[in-house]
């Protein structure tokens, strides 16, 4: 007799603007996995850095993530052009990255129905998850999907500015010495650019689909 999954772990990886935060989003309420952005959490330290502007840092984030409520970051807006520069030059540091892995891998033995994207879960933060995503996009069709989130915001923005610091952030997150962003091997391919958000749920359910049944 075949054994009922008990539960499931995603992880979700890309560079940025591949879609890989909307499909990690869907596939998590679709089948009721708690939800993690480890982009958030880079965001909120580098929010806690420049308001509090502490001396140590890395003793100062320590202190904060081991009391942080994950649902708390929902009513801080941590998408600021100031915070999103800030945060790719924090993920640099290892002693940062390493007080956020813990809090990471701390979400996911609390929460073994979970899916947690960024740009290392697979290959640092769950290197065991039952499901593995890659996500890739074309640099124009990602530039121009975050430029029309971000007019929202800001109106004045440009769209090449926008694309510029995709590529920029995406050459960043590559060559790092800590952490880059890789594929892992056993990963499943999402061209975020040649789908529909309908057809990218389609996609990755299926795979899901295929573990539970």
């Amino acid at each position: 007799m075949k054994q009922t999954r008990k539960y499931i772990q995603i992880s979700c990886d890309g560079g940025a603007g591949t879609g890989k935060s909307t499909g990690a989003k869907m596939i998590s309420q679709k089948y009721k996995l708690k939800f993690l952005s480890s982009g958030l959490l880079y965001r909120y330290a580098s929010y806690l850095i420049l308001n509090f502007k502490p001396k140590k840092q890395s003793l100062f984030l320590k202190k904060k993530f081991k009391k942080l409520k994950y649902s708390r970051l929902k009513k801080i807006n941590l998408h600021s052009p100031l915070i999103s520069e800030h945060s790719a030059i924090l993920a640099k540091k290892s002693e940062i990255r390493k007080i956020l892995k813990k809090f990471q891998v701390d979400f996911s033995k609390k929460n073994k129905n979970c899916c947690i994207e960024g740009r290392d879960i697979s290959t640092k933060i769950l290197p065991n998850s039952d499901l593995k995503f890659f996500f890739k996009c074309n640099l124009n069709i990602a530039a121009l999907r975050r430029y029309k989130e971000l007019k929202k915001k800001n109106p004045n923005i440009k769209k090449k500015d926008v694309k510029k610091a995709l590529k920029i952030r995406n050459l960043l997150d590559t060559k790092r010495k800590n952490s880059p962003l890789l594929r892992h091997p056993e990963s499943i391919e999402i061209d975020s650019g040649k789908l529909t958000k309908q057809a990218m749920l389609k996609k990755m359910s299926k795979y899901v689909e295929r573990l539970l049944n």
